[in-house]
């Protein structure tokens, strides 16, 4: 005799993605994609994708839904920035603004307006980047984020995904702003664990990179998240010693956490310019980043 039908049918777990981005892929050094899902606490990382174009970056956001992604790159602008060059003070026709410029006058304008700053606070930077430790996202240079906004945040918009926090689109499809340098250095402090020199992917950034993807595994983040990994896996991470692979291994870790959070685990209200890097401490009692 078969068993009766469940009264219950079962879900599916909700897939996450993480993405390594660059603002000018190559086969070389392309975009690097991390799919996987979460089974409680557990998360298992189902397969890394390398994507050597933008193009094949904005097929990846045409993907039905769901899913959940943490995407390394920034999704605004500082609003002191923003204010500055006189363009619109609501995220979607700032957007499209910034997106019709050419790479040239946009290091053009940053530069001047870092010119006419005093040392030591020659950059604008948002809310946000106090506590996640990120760069200021109007650098164009080392790295180039502003060029990464540039070149991705309006590509997720075409495709019609939901950027949390800043712009409606489909549900379905939700991107997340990471930023793997967050949960990096909570577990493995300052210690550099990658570089795109060749002359500077050191046996101790090798070293770096075997204890982060340890701490992974052994779920010693404050997100309350364990990594589940093959050997070969395991080994192609901590193989890349230029770090993107992992990169985007974290970046889907904080996604993860997103998933079981209200808001995805945005603070309650952030500026609808800049927008908030996942998992970065938010003060709730002063409604403030901590």
């Amino acid at each position: 005799m078969s068993a009766p039908p469940s009264s219950v049918a079962a879900v599916a777990p909700l897939p996450l993605l993480g993405v390594d981005f660059s603002s000018a892929p190559t086969r070389r050094k392309p975009i690097v994609l991390a799919r996987g899902h979460a089974d409680g606490s557990l998360l298992r990382l189902d397969a890394i994708e390398l994507l050597p174009d933008l193009s094949a970056f904005s097929a990846l956001l045409q993907r039905p839904g769901p899913w959940l992604g943490g995407f390394d790159l920034p999704f605004g602008l500082p609003r002191e920035l923003v204010v500055a060059q006189g363009w619109p003070l609501a995220w979607l026709p700032w957007l499209r603004v910034y997106a019709a410029l050419p790479r040239s006058e946009i290091r053009e304008r940053f530069s001047a307006f870092c010119a006419a700053r005093p040392a030591g606070a020659k950059f604008a930077h948002r809310v946000t980047d106090g506590p996640a430790g990120s760069s200021p996202s109007m650098k164009w240079v080392n790295p180039p984020v502003a060029y990464m906004l540039h070149a991705g945040v309006p590509r997720l918009v075409d495709a019609g995904v939901t950027l949390a926090g800043l712009h409606a689109g489909d549900p379905q499809r939700v991107a997340l702003e990471a930023y793997p340098g967050l949960l990096a250095r909570e577990l493995i402090g300052a210690r550099s664990y990658k570089s795109d020199e060749s002359a500077k992917q050191t046996p101790e950034r090798l070293i770096a990179r075997k204890d982060l993807v340890d701490a992974l595994e052994q779920g010693r983040s404050r997100l309350g998240l364990r990594l589940k990994l093959r050997h070969a896996q395991r080994d192609e991470l901590v193989a890349d010693a230029r770090g993107d692979r992992l990169d985007a291994v974290l970046c889907m870790l904080q996604a993860a956490w997103a998933a079981t959070q209200s808001n995805h685990g945005l603070p309650p209200a952030i500026d609808p310019l800049e927008g908030w890097i996942v998992t970065a401490p938010w003060n709730a009692d002063v409604g403030s980043a901590a």
